[in-house]
């Protein structure tokens, strides 16, 4: 499923990285622990968090992931922003609560497949 049908589907509002929408999504990841994203999330998963810094950009680059969901109505600053345009790292926003969203993504059928 492609990033922008997500973002369409759930109202996500495009902070960063419009110009990489048409993105791949393969599975998700919920979690607010930086280094557990760098240790758990797979390539082109949706990352959801309410983790608003700039580190959230260099882990989701490091984990090629498909972008960020920011939750909670939670908004990242400028630089942020910035980071994540240099970087085409796409950061959404919902003021969904990340249980609400990881919800609706498994009823769109958004899974992974659990590796052996």
């Amino acid at each position: 499923m492609k990033l922008n049908e997500i973002a369409s589907r759930l109202g996500l509002e495009i902070r960063a990285g419009k110009d990489v929408m048409d993105r791949e999504v393969l599975g998700g990841y919920v979690s607010d622990l930086l280094s557990d994203v760098i240790a758990g999330a797979k390539e082109g998963d949706l990352w959801l968090t309410l983790q608003i810094h700039q580190n959230i950009v260099a882990v989701a680059f490091l984990n090629n992931l498909a972008g960020i969901v920011i939750v909670g109505g939670r908004e990242p600053d400028a630089e942020t922003l910035k980071k994540a345009d240099e970087q085409g790292v796409p950061i959404l926003s919902s003021k969904q609560k990340s249980y609400e969203l990881s919800g609706m993504l498994h009823e769109m059928g958004l899974r992974r497949e659990a590796s052996s």
